[in-house]
């Protein structure tokens, strides 16, 4: 299901500054602890839910845990499908009113839990079972091998003239990363926010064709999305959100380019409510044997994802924790 919306975003100076401390940024990631419960062998009838469509960061995510899982022998032909719409609300519907099956999980991030605000879901990611972050990536500013903008210092000089002529494309909801990324960089580089032309897309899959057919002037979202569409030049970064450049994308990061500006985005995989205490360490079991093989950190490496890992009661304070802070900001940008 594809789900467009073209939204012009009023934001505060309060909101720009709340969201550039709270939302997107995570902490040091850890290993978190061994779980007594770990399965003895491999699990079997895992489903991974992705809420959103083929294609884009969650889907990727959720594949390439999956091969692990089952290339290590963690789980026996685990299933990954797509649920899409509302943001990723559809499917956090789905996973809060599959309370107690075991076997179920949904792989999301903050994009879902701003869509849960945004979209005036019933359900909240507080209501599910917390496994486990997984990975964190920073934003990347983004066009097509056809833009004129062939450096971030084109597309800023351009954008600051006129802001509301460039359409910013985004694979989130509102609240989301790929919403939250254009709102910094905007009030960091001083535009008045409310001019903003942010266009929202149902995940990088439907993204991906806005950006190469030039639908949008720039797009902001996670490169390992489009990794092969870098490579072959079709994409073009101008520049990314890190701390650090990232490896193997030849651009500058924005603090590189004289941008006050650092952001991250971060994935995790939760579970149903009310799942069993086995259920549930199993399943955590499972995704730290997962985290600690060579095949998973060789993902982290071809995917250009920062290792994360928390799980369990770490994971499930810092899931209110970005909760309670989203909520904060769509409030104060009259978004929630």
């Amino acid at each position: 299901m594809r789900q467009i919306r073209a939204l012009r975003i009023a934001a505060v100076a309060a909101g720009i500054a709340l969201m550039a401390t709270g939302c997107g940024a995570t902490g040091k990631s850890s290993t978190g602890g061994a779980t007594s419960g770990a399965p003895a062998g491999p699990l079997t009838g895992l489903q991974i839910m992705v809420p959103n469509t083929a294609g884009g960061g969650y889907d990727t995510t959720a594949r390439v845990a999956a091969k692990v899982l089952e290339d290590e022998k963690i789980a026996t032909n685990p299933e990954v499908f797509n649920l899409a719409g509302a943001g990723g609300t559809v499917g956090l519907a789905r996973i809060v009113n599959e309370k107690g099956n075991g076997d179920l999980t949904m792989l999301m991030g903050l994009g879902v839990v701003g869509a849960s605000y945004t979209n005036k879901s019933e359900s909240k990611l507080t209501a599910t079972t917390p496994l486990a972050r997984l990975i964190e990536e920073p934003g990347a500013i983004m066009v097509s091998k056809d833009s004129p903008y062939k450096t971030i210092d084109d597309l800023v000089t351009a954008w600051k003239a006129d802001p509301g002529s460039i359409s910013v494309g985004g694979g989130s909801s509102p609240g989301g990363p790929d919403h939250l990324l254009p709102m910094q960089l905007a009030g960091a580089l001083g535009i008045d926010a409310t001019k903003v032309n942010f266009v929202s897309y149902d995940g990088g899959g439907d993204l991906l064709p806005a950006i190469l057919g030039n639908k949008v002037g720039f797009a902001a979202s996670g490169a390992g999305e489009y990794l092969k569409q870098i490579e072959s030049g079709a994409v073009r970064v101008l520049a990314t959100s890190g701390e650090n450049r990232l490896e193997g994308v030849d651009a500058p990061t924005l603090k590189e380019s004289n941008i006050d500006l650092v952001f991250t985005n971060w994935r995790g995989i939760v579970a149903p409510p009310g799942i069993t205490d086995e259920d549930k360490a199993k399943l955590i079991g499972a995704l730290e044997k997962m985290h600690g093989t060579a095949a998973w950190k060789e993902a982290l490496k071809t995917n250009s994802w920062s290792d994360a890992f928390i799980t369990g009661a770490e994971f499930e304070s810092f899931l209110a924790e970005q909760d309670k802070r989203v909520a904060d900001v769509l409030t104060k940008l009259g978004l929630a």
